[in-house]
């Protein structure tokens, strides 16, 4: 699967935020990411590739799924490290001596933080992934998921992501939450 497959299945139905554009993002913030050598960046750029290949919002292995995708396509030398980057999109927690998977999941996560306008347009794509859920039952699943990110003492596990980012997420993450009561 070449990068024009990649962008094909990012292209598909129904992706609203796990698209190009989620994709495209996410390699800018690598690009702003300092202090990482070619080989780190080169698996980052892999995982940030392979991350959201599989997405189907009916399913709960889409993480595995792409991980399993992504070690078949990467070089095999790297392999095994991105698909174990890949794996911790599903739950976005980290080991705090894991800096790759910090930079990863940070990278990931960093819309949580954007201005609230750019936020909003997030959170609307989200629900236009999840249009076959129920009002009741997004909002109480949404809720529920916000208020995980919100309860944690640090939501980016990577510094310099959560200087950046920490004090918009949280509003935004509030806001959001105030909307779906």
């Amino acid at each position: 699967m070449n990068r024009e497959e990649l962008a094909a299945a990012y292209a598909a139905p129904g992706r609203h935020y796990h698209n190009l554009s989620h994709i495209e993002d996410c390699l800018d913030a690598l690009a702003r990411v300092e202090g990482i050598s070619a080989a780190e960046r080169e698996i980052l750029t892999e995982a940030i590739w392979w991350h959201d290949v599989v997405y189907d919002p009916t399913r709960s292995d889409n993480e595995e799924l792409s991980a399993q995708l992504a070690e078949q396509h990467v070089r095999a030398d790297i392999g095994h490290e991105v698909r174990r980057l890949i794996r911790l999109t599903r739950t976005h927690n980290v080991q705090p001596d894991d800096r790759l998977g910090a930079i990863l999941i940070s990278i990931d996560l960093s819309i949580l933080g954007a201005a609230p306008a750019r936020y909003d347009a997030y959170a609307a794509a989200i629900r236009q992934e999840f249009i076959h859920v129920s009002d009741s039952d997004y909002r109480a699943g949404r809720a529920k998921v916000l208020r995980q990110f919100a309860a944690r003492p640090v939501i980016y596990p990577d510094a310099g992501f959560a200087a950046i980012h920490d004090r918009q997420a949280r509003d935004n993450l509030a806001r959001e939450l105030a909307s779906l009561s």
